[in-house]
């Protein structure tokens, strides 16, 4: 793809950066570009490392200057990482930051030469390729910066761009988070399996395939509206009508989100300072 770029550090390769590394390299970026800096490397980055002829800790002055700088290290690592990574910022680099709870001003107050930055917050499923990013650009990003990066970040799902930054504690709470709210629906609905007499392995079992195949319609019947699927799984006067009517009575599931959603979006913010 012509929006990759020719050089590019990535610093931190944990589940979520290497997963971003694995997808850059299906999608065509050439590893004799890519400088890895993680000096706690495991023997899976390592053996694909090697494997790909991807730049493992490579002495940092090799690296100055790239077109990408991808941070994907803990947020509470940042300060102590800072030092060593602020003489690696060129004039054009653009940082790319997949840190949770750093904003751009963060970000800029620690690697003084950055000045294109594009904040993002990913979620879990891109370790599959099926995750969904929301970005947000500094003003000096460019047009050119920002199509390597949604390029990139590409790699492992979709991406969507918010215009102001502040916006990010709100994908933080919808999608970044939004794989737990998930996850504890298969619990809560393999339980409610259980009250009704279900084997516990059986309720478990029902509900990881339903919400596993509900997905996978959502992802391949993308032109439908959820409200219209859910209609069509919908009898009047039948079972999943009387189930419906619970949980979309006014003190029901909705109420419910707004609550948890608003919840985790305060909490973002209190983290992003």
């Amino acid at each position: 793809m012509t929006d990759l770029p020719k050089s590019l550090v990535l610093v931190g390769a944990g589940k979520m950066g290497g997963a971003m590394l694995r997808g850059w390299l299906a999608l065509g970026l050439a590893p004799e570009s890519v400088a890895v800096l993680d000096p706690w490397a495991g023997d899976d980055l390592r053996q694909l490392c090697a494997e790909t002829g991807v730049r493992l800790n490579p002495p940092p002055r090799s690296c100055a200057g790239p077109e990408i700088l991808v941070l994907a290290i803990k947020p509470q690592s940042l300060d102590d990482a800072a030092p060593a990574l602020a003489p690696l910022v060129g004039p054009g680099t653009l940082i790319l930051s997949i840190m949770a709870g750093k904003t751009i001003a963060d970000i800029a107050g620690r690697l003084p030469a950055a000045r294109a930055i594009v904040r993002t917050m990913p979620n879990t499923p891109a370790a599959v390729g099926r995750g969904i990013t929301g970005a947000a650009p500094s003003p000096s990003v460019t047009p050119g910066q920002r199509a390597a990066a949604d390029a990139l970040l590409s790699a492992i799902g979709q991406v969507v761009w918010v215009e102001n930054e502040s916006l990010i504690d709100a994908v933080t709470a919808v999608s970044g988070s939004g794989p737990a709210y998930v996850f504890h629906l298969v619990e809560c609905l393999a339980a409610a399996g259980e009250a009704v007499g279900l084997p516990a392995e059986t309720a478990m079992r029902l509900a990881r395939a339903t919400v596993e195949g509900s997905g996978e319609l959502l992802y391949r019947d993308a032109a439908t509206p959820a409200a219209q699927l859910r209609k069509n799984v919908t009898s009047p006067g039948g079972t999943t009508a009387a189930a419906l009517d619970v949980l979309m009575a006014p003190d029901g599931l909705a109420p419910l989100m707004a609550r948890a959603i608003a919840a985790a979006k305060r909490r973002a913010a209190e983290l992003s300072g």
